[in-house]
């Protein structure tokens, strides 16, 4: 296994001097991770008595490891993440990712290959598609570092393309961010925009993201318990926003990589939404679930911006701009939606199919819902990375 991606060398900097060089580092591995300790049992795949306290489920995701050494990258063996880390980047960054496949620790009889797809994203060669048949797979114990310069700002996804229709719904799921040129000259200072609109009509104050998906219980089972999944009797047993099942989607930020973090460590995407009334909120929705999901926030106005990473506007200028309090999102696509923030108070965003919101058919309020919580102007500080 090859150590973490290195700096570039001196020669290509200057070439690359138009181009900020931005590196990661993934490993793509299993683990556990813990759905709703409430949610009733349904034996024998929920709770997984294989699974060590306090978790219940078994995954497959990636794990972020820039900057580790290469024993502490091999450390990383056994703990998979969802969703997975979230990447931004800026439009015209050399982007070098380096995928490493640490194997599966519960399977050691699989030696399945793992890749980085990024979906809906134009890429320069087949290579760096992620697609095994037209390009590679990276087999356990090797690496592959993927180059991308992103020439269009908007919300993407990315995801395993290797036996995808598992290795995605056991959870090897992220979501990826180009952010537009435009922010480089903004039209009034200090703006931040989701997309190049030549009019400022996608500022922002602050962004959330959602990585939508639904997890099937039986099949994670199985592929911990060495048996066969029949894909066609998929049947959902709970819905997620970033990895977990309400009420854990309002539970704070984690550190996927402190030690002692408790049943969510593995899980530490928040879906919390926090903003001062008044401010202007981007959403940002990606779906690599396999059913339609119907984000709604009721008595609040969601304008949509854009829709698979592509601005609702015609070369003309013409807006094509969509308001509504529910925002459809099918399986594969993405929405960016903005808001203003109401008057104070606590809002929900959640799937307009109640069916939805449960766990595992378990009473109470639960599955693809957050809440949206509002304060007077100044509550919350601006929004930075270590605080959104």
């Amino acid at each position: 296994m090859a150590a973490p991606v290195r700096p570039v060398a001196a020669a290509s900097r200057t070439a690359a001097a138009a181009h900020p060089v931005k590196q990661m580092h993934l490993v793509g591995t299993d683990g556990w991770v813990a759905m709703p300790g409430d949610a009733p049992p349904d034996p024998p795949f929920f709770p997984d008595p294989l699974a060590p306290s306090p978790f219940n489920t078994y995954v497959f995701g990636f794990r972020d490891v820039t900057g580790m050494t290469s024993n502490l990258v091999a450390a990383q063996r056994g703990k998979a993440q969802i969703s997975a880390p979230m990447m931004a980047f800026d439009e015209d960054d050399d982007i070098y990712l380096t995928l490493t496949n640490l194997g599966l620790s519960q399977r050691p009889d699989l030696f399945d290959g793992h890749t980085l797809h990024w979906h809906g994203f134009v890429n320069a060669i087949p290579l760096f598609d992620g697609v095994p048949e037209l390009s590679l797979a990276v087999p356990i114990g090797r690496d592959l570092t993927y180059f991308y310069r992103p020439h269009d700002a908007g919300t993407y996804m990315y995801h395993c393309h290797f036996e995808d229709v598992e290795h995605v719904q056991m959870g090897m799921t992220g979501m990826v961010f180009v952010r537009p040129a435009q922010n480089r000259t903004p039209l009034h200072p200090g703006e931040r925009y989701a997309y190049n609109d030549g009019d400022g009509s996608t500022a922002y104050d602050r962004e959330f993201a959602f990585m939508i998906t639904e997890l099937w219980s039986a099949a994670h089972y199985r592929d911990a318990h060495i048996q066969v999944n029949d894909w066609t009797d998929y049947d959902p047993s709970f819905w997620l926003l970033n990895g977990r099942a309400y009420p854990d989607t309002i539970a704070a930020n984690g550190d996927p990589l402190s030690t002692g973090a408790g049943r969510l460590q593995y899980q530490p995407i928040s879906s919390l939404i926090r903003c001062n009334a008044g401010d202007r909120v981007l959403l940002r929705m990606s779906n690599l679930g396999y059913q339609n999901h119907a984000m709604t926030a009721d008595n609040i106005d969601l304008t949509v911006i854009a829709k698979d990473a592509a601005l609702l506007k015609g070369r003309d200028g013409t807006t094509n701009y969509l308001t509504s309090n529910v925002v459809e999102v099918g399986p594969g696509e993405s929405r960016d939606a903005i808001f203003v923030a109401p008057g104070p108070g606590e809002y929900l965003l959640y799937d307009r199919k109640y069916a939805y919101l449960e766990n595992g058919g378990g009473p109470g309020y639960g599955g693809m819902m957050t809440k949206i919580v509002v304060g007077a102007p100044g509550t919350y500080p601006p929004q930075t990375a270590a605080n959104a």
